[in-house]
């Protein structure tokens, strides 16, 4: 798999494939067992948003591409002062979303908030489905103020064909998010990471992590 050609590959969110995507992720909605409502508190993923992200409490954080709400009903139990948003393009998977997380529909690529409206704003292994990676980077760093933090967690692309994906997926560089961040952003730092803490990385997960 050349995955460096795939990094170059330019694809756009035509109006007939964001349909698509919504509808695999209505369907998707249904499946409980891989796209669970919660996550256990304690893998990495959580441990590193918590650390970055810091004390939300009193704070405003958008959870991009948030399926059911599992990451940000952590945090919502973490700092209950916090006012916590989920967007995602599917309205059958903002159904599950926890009472007392506010919520709006669409894609990545055009987030429905004004510019620096939230402290923080994170997407865990969701921006692999955004397709114009670059507008959606671009827009979760509109949407967060100057000394606001930003975190990605996805899939590393030097991996990309070891798991079965939809069409329109894709997997990113180390350096390629790196610099789509620092466009907006003064600090981006990078570091593969596992589920636990314990685990050594085996290269498949990467978090990328910024202050604007």
């Amino acid at each position: 798999m050349n995955w460096k050609r795939i990094l170059q590959r330019r694809p756009r969110l035509t109006a007939e494939l964001e349909a698509q995507i919504r509808r695999s992720f209505d369907e998707a909605s249904r499946d409980e067992e891989h796209f669970p409502s919660t996550i256990d508190p304690r893998i990495y993923h959580v441990k590193l948003l918590l650390d970055h992200l810091g004390d939300l409490s009193g704070k405003r954080a958008l959870d991009v591409g948030c399926g059911k709400g599992r990451f940000a009903r952590i945090f919502q139990e973490r700092y209950p002062t916090a006012e916590m948003w989920g967007l995602d393009i599917s309205a059958e998977m903002l159904r599950h979303v926890p009472a007392g997380i506010q919520t709006r529909t669409g894609p990545m690529t055009a987030l429905p908030f004004e510019d620096a409206w939230f402290d923080a704003a994170y997407a865990t292994e969701s921006l692999e489905h955004a397709v114009e990676i670059d507008v959606a980077v671009s827009e979760m760093c509109r949407v967060v103020k100057r000394g606001g933090r930003v975190a990605i967690i996805d899939k590393n692309a030097e991996h990309f064909g070891k798991l079965k994906t939809p069409d329109w997926e894709r997997w990113f560089g180390r350096k390629e998010l790196e610099r789509l961040l620092r466009r907006s952003c003064r600090e981006v730092r990078s570091q593969y990471i596992s589920y636990w803490e314990d685990v050594e990385p085996d290269g498949m997960f990467l978090a990328w992590l910024a202050v604007k």
